[in-house]
């Protein structure tokens, strides 16, 4: 729920409007690959062969860097213009699903996390406790970032200049996490 990414995207769904239920659903999709990829088995594949953490981290870290860059240089404007791929609702859910599914504290965390809350004497499966620790947090996420996108919208479409602040100042921290994924990558690296 720490402000990021996702964050970011639901405030720039807010300020187009109609866009952020096919942003968040986006985004609650990208979580559910993340569930199923993460129930299928690959959270044990990336804990044994780290490389492949290393390899998601810093690819994830590129995407945020890429999307802070994009959005400290290029704001969402309230103004109308705006090109037809961002109208559309499927281009919203689709980057939403990008955003979450690349997303390194998500990716981090379902691998990370999830598998400790598994508990092998439960009477079903331990992919079936991770779909379902997934879907618990695709929930919360889900309402925070339809609170986030809503409000962005009721408060901030109204003020172009504020509108542009938070816009500038999330793609700046989308910078600053992917530089902090970076330097721990590089700072593990030199060990």
């Amino acid at each position: 729920m720490v402000p990021g990414a996702d964050w970011a995207y639901a405030i720039s769904a807010g300020l187009r409007g109609r866009m952020v239920a096919p942003a968040v659903g986006g985004m609650l999709l990208g979580y559910l690959a993340i569930t199923i990829v993460v129930a299928a088995g690959i959270g044990k594949l990336v804990t044994s062969v780290p490389s492949v953490l290393t390899i998601l981290t810093l690819v994830g870290g590129a995407y945020l860097l890429w999307l802070g860059i994009r959005t400290l240089m290029r704001p969402p404007q309230l103004a109308a213009g705006q090109d037809e791929a961002q109208k559309s609702p499927w281009g919203w859910s689709m980057r939403g699903f990008a955003i979450s599914g690349l997303n390194p504290k998500a990716l981090l965390l379902f691998i990370a996390l999830l598998p400790q809350f598994v508990r092998p004497q439960a009477g079903w499966s331990a992919p079936s406790q991770i779909v379902a620790l997934g879907l618990v947090h695709m929930v919360n996420v889900g309402s925070v970032y339809s609170l986030v996108g809503l409000g962005s919208k009721a408060v901030l479409s109204t003020r172009p200049k504020a509108a542009r602040r938070v816009s500038q100042f999330s793609g700046a921290a989308m910078i600053l996490v992917a530089a902090l994924l970076f330097a721990e990558q590089v700072h593990a690296f030199a060990r």
